[in-house]
């Protein structure tokens, strides 16, 4: 709006410099039109805003996360979800229709394994207590004894041959693998305030991936290879891709080939994009491949976003981890931490603050740099109090509710008096909160959350220069609480973006 306004009224003065010609804008119309704006538009300022409200609106199907059933969570699966998450919000809040799967890994010979582990050495009740470190440990405990006892490997392939031919035993089994698994998972998911639309999963595409070869053999693309592996061929180099056994069964490739196509069929996604390490990179481009290869146009709206890795993320005790101890972790350090400071306020339920704080600060830490590059975890740096940190995110946000509950709120912009706004922080500030809606599209272009981070850490930065509110004239500190209301109002809206929950005392 504000670039839409007469131009007489938005620039104050004109002056000749040396070949060039400055315009000076009138600051008390930027003020109270930023402003104005921020509190109208409220959750939604910056998406309503010219630049992009006129995206066109589409499906946006978002495959995330994906762990392995039937082992606990691993923080290597923790990028997957806090990314995918992220661009699922994104793409949600610019007014697309987004589906979010988890393509869980619920098939393969490593259950013929933990199938025949399960009927030597598991337990029901403990099953029903632990579910996901009683099945690791039978999985460790098989996998030693099939070392040893090569009888062991022939019990586990003669259960995956039953499970692939439905036997009911066998499928019974598996069925309550893949159930607890995903109770389990649920639980990690809501700590971390994550959902899905969809669990999905390999098993899903026994069928269809033998449908998509035979479509392969019927184009001429299906090559046999001596051992009797099938394999398709990508470019005259002779480049290639396994996509079946030689006995005849499908591979992870042709599973994902087939669940394309089946997402294709059912939500037909303007856009497909799947999350995944980088180390997957080569097995998404041999995926898109193929699909064109089959003569599926579609494949131009598919798009993989790697990462990188985490590296040294470990317990404060060196501890090999699960996401689950890295979430605890997080939560322990800052709860001994608000404890001992002499700022803490007093919490309804400190456990929920502190998770949400842990979470901000795992979530900046990951977010801070270019997706794909790798980064080395480091505790002491995440949970820092202060600096460009999540956990100082949350305190600049519960500082301005707190000062919103001392002071009042300001509820409309036409109260305030902006010539009270033009020292040069309070106008820095005001031109930040302007940029907010390219951040947002910068980050709609490439994915990268990175924009909106260093957005709001910058945020951060220049308001804790003009947070004093007292003691000043009525006027200067009405016009104050309505910029700092408006400056909280776009923290959380970024953070919610993030993943983030901000937290209103701490």
């Amino acid at each position: 709006d504000f670039y839409r306004m007469d131009p007489n009224l938005v620039v104050s003065e004109i002056s000749p410099g040396d070949g060039i010609v400055n315009f000076r804008i009138n600051r008390e119309l930027l003020a109270k039109t930023v402003l104005q704006q921020v509190f109208e538009d409220g959750s939604q300022y910056g998406i309503k805003s010219e630049l992009l409200s006129g995206l066109p609106k589409g499906n946006i199907l978002v495959e995330f996360s994906s762990p392995n059933i039937a082992k606990k969570f691993h923080v290597g699966h923790l990028r997957s979800t806090l990314i995918g998450n992220f661009i699922a919000n994104l793409e949600q809040a610019v007014g697309h229709h987004v589906t979010r799967i988890n393509y869980l890994g619920d098939w393969g010979m490593q259950f013929g394994l933990l199938g025949a582990g399960f009927q030597q050495f598991g337990s029901e009740e403990k099953l029903k207590s632990n579910p996901l470190q009683h099945l690791f440990e039978v999985y460790v405990q098989v996998n030693k004894a099939s070392e040893e006892d090569k009888a062991i490997k022939t019990l586990a392939q003669d259960f995956f041959r039953k499970l692939e031919a439905h036997e009911e035993q066998e499928m019974t089994l598996w069925q309550l693998f893949r159930d607890v698994s995903i109770e389990e998972y649920i639980k990690m998911y809501q700590r971390l305030g994550v959902c899905f639309d969809e669990y999905s999963g390999e098993s899903f595409y026994q069928e269809k991936s033998q449908e998509i070869l035979k479509m392969l053999a019927m184009k001429g693309l299906l090559t046999k290879t001596k051992e009797g592996t099938g394999i398709v061929y990508l470019s005259e180099r002779g480049d290639r891709a396994a996509v079946m056994r030689s006995d005849g069964t499908s591979l992870y490739l042709t599973r994902d080939l087939a669940a394309a196509v089946d997402r294709m069929d059912k939500y037909n996604p303007d856009t497909m994009i799947y999350v995944t390490d980088k180390s997957q990179s080569s097995h998404f481009q041999q995926v898109f491949q193929i699909l064109k290869l089959l003569g599926y146009e579609w494949t131009e709206r598919c798009q993989h976003v790697p990462f990188g890795k985490v590296q040294g993320m470990k317990t404060r005790k060196g501890d090999v981890v699960f996401l689950e101890d890295v979430l605890d972790e997080a939560r322990s350090v800052v709860l001994e931490r608000t404890a001992s400071a002499k700022t803490s306020k007093e919490l309804d339920d400190p456990l929920a603050t502190a998770e949400k704080i842990g979470l901000a600060a795992l979530i900046i830490q990951d977010f801070r740099g270019l997706l794909l590059s790798d980064y080395q975890f480091s505790w002491d740096h995440v949970l820092q109090s202060r600096g460009d940190t999540g956990v100082f995110l949350q305190y600049t946000h519960a500082r301005l509710h707190s000062l919103e509950e001392i002071c009042g709120t300001v509820h409309q912009v036409s109260d305030i008096n902006p010539a009270c706004l033009q020292d040069p922080p309070a106008i820095c500030l005001i031109q930040h909160l302007l940029r907010y809606d390219e951040i947002l599209c910068q980050s709609l272009q490439d994915l990268q959350p990175k924009h909106i981070v260093n957005y709001l850490l910058k945020l951060r930065e220049q308001m804790m220069i003009e947070t004093d509110v007292c003691p000043f004239p009525y006027s200067l500190l009405q016009a104050r609480l309505c910029l700092f209301q408006a400056v909280r109002s776009i923290l959380a809206n970024g953070m919610r973006l993030l993943g983030i929950t901000p937290v209103n005392r701490m």
